[in-house]
Parts: C-alpha cells; structure tokens; sequence
C-alpha cells in the first residue's frame, strides 16, 4: 500500500509539472541610443530626443522641415521700359 501511494504522488507531479508554465524568453536588448520605456532615441547623447525606433527596429530621426526653395535669380535682360 505504501508503494501505491508514493507512485500515485508521483505520478501526480509529473501530470501537473507538464502543465507548468514556463518563463517568457527575455526580451531584445534596446537598440543603441533607445530611451529605456519608449520608442524614444536619443542617438547622440546630448539628452534631447532625436528619433524614434518602430516596431521592427527601424530608426526614424526627427528632421526639421526641408527649407523654401531660393527665389529665382534675376534675370541677365534687365527691365524692358
């Protein structure tokens, strides 16, 4: 009887350890330059965010908008009158 029983709580453990949850894989570490808890970049380390990383690990920079265009030279004519 004695046998029986440790087999049975043996065979109980083994049932429910299947059943154990096992520890999610650790996550990538952060790309070089990520702001820890954000999608945030700070590439160059002056402390002001300069970019954020997407989803795949993409880097986009926060560019200021592109300039106007020059105004056009003037012309070699000159003013007809």
């Amino acid at each position: 009887m004695r046998h029986r029983s440790i087999m049975l709580a043996a065979c109980g453990m083994l049932m429910l350890g299947a059943c154990a949850k096992k520890a999610p894989p650790a996550p990538p570490p952060p790309p070089p330059g990520a702001v820890a808890g954000s999608h945030a970049a700070d590439r160059d380390g002056d402390g002001i965010v300069d970019g954020y990383y997407t989803s795949d690990g993409i880097y986009h920079p926060y560019a200021p908008p592109a300039p106007p265009p020059p105004p056009p030279a003037p012309t070699r004519r000159g003013e007809r009158g």
